[in-house]
């Protein structure tokens, strides 16, 4: 008798670990990520950020009417030391703050390529905050979805570090320049794991 169950106890424990596996693998494998979205690029084609996976990205919220706007200096020379890398910088440009992002997305890529020479991918126009929240930046700031560094979005050039995994792992303010000991030294961190 002892014998029989001692066999059950063992396939009891075994069938609850294999249930225990795919329920963690089930919740992984659901859990949300920024590479599942689809957003529209400057030109109005779509992407998907999963084209994005196994890079370093910093997404920020731009606008060209803004005292923060020559970050775009910064964010270019981010972008530009370290692509060979696998980093990007992720431009949406939003007008939620004062209306200083008021142009057409062909405007915005003028103004960025002319007065900046911004080669980092650019997005269409988004709404960053209120009811006209795009699924981006809800995600972005949710505590259910991103607890550690939720929040609304405070203004313009906001910047969300993304590791290669698609996970949020620092939020930086509009203050933080993106050429900024601490920001750099944040993509560089991310940049060394594999």
């Amino acid at each position: 008798m002892l014998k029989y169950v001692t066999i059950f106890g063992a396939l009891a424990i075994a069938f609850s670990a294999a249930l225990l596996i795919h329920h963690s693998e089930s919740v992984s494998a659901a859990s949300p990520s920024i590479l599942d979205f689809k957003m529209k690029d400057i030109d109005g084609k779509d992407v998907k950020l999963k084209k994005y996976k196994g890079n370093v990205l910093l997404v920020v919220n731009t606008a060209s009417k803004c005292g923060y706007t020559p970050q775009y200096e910064g964010l270019q020379a981010d972008y530009e030391k370290y692509k060979d890398k696998g980093f990007y910088v992720l431009g949406f440009p939003a007008n939620n703050f004062g209306s200083q992002e008021p142009g057409t997305e062909k405007e915005i890529k003028e103004f960025c390529e002319s007065k900046y020479k911004v080669t980092f991918p650019m997005f269409a126009k988004i709404s960053v905050k209120g009811d006209d929240m795009d699924p981006l930046y809800s995600f972005l700031t949710s505590k259910e979805t991103n607890p550690q560094f939720a929040g609304d979005i405070t203004w313009n050039f906001n910047k969300f570090l993304i590791d290669r995994k698609g996970n949020v792992v620092a939020r930086f303010s509009s203050k933080d320049k993106p050429e900024s000991e601490t920001v750099t030294q944040a993509i560089e961190k991310y940049l060394a794991e594999k």
